[in-house]
């Protein structure tokens, strides 16, 4: 069952890769090859995590890139779900 409010991708790789490995936010950006404003985006929530900066995590840090997109599909699906009722489309029915 997926989660109904999963976090954002960034806030776990804040918590759990940056904070922990004791480096700052300049210095993860650097390691990573991006500039600082890009990963500030991706860990405050304002960015989604493209695959390019997944498998970069990946090679810096160890964490399987395909743990971290799954963690952003989860989270766009979650939002996209609220927005649901706002989204009108009717089904369409294939010819008998």
């Amino acid at each position: 069952m997926p989660m109904r409010n999963p976090p954002h991708p960034g806030d776990f790789i804040r918590t759990e890769i940056i904070v922990p490995a004791g480096l700052s936010v300049t210095a993860a950006a650097i390691a990573l090859g991006v500039s600082r404003p890009t990963l500030s985006s991706l860990l405050n929530g304002k960015a989604a995590l493209s695959g390019d900066m997944a498998l970069r995590i990946e090679k810096a840090f160890g964490v399987k890139m395909d743990t971290l997109m799954k963690m952003q599909v989860s989270y766009d699906i979650a939002r996209t779900r609220e927005r649901e009722k706002q989204i009108h489309v009717q089904r369409i029915h294939p010819p008998a």
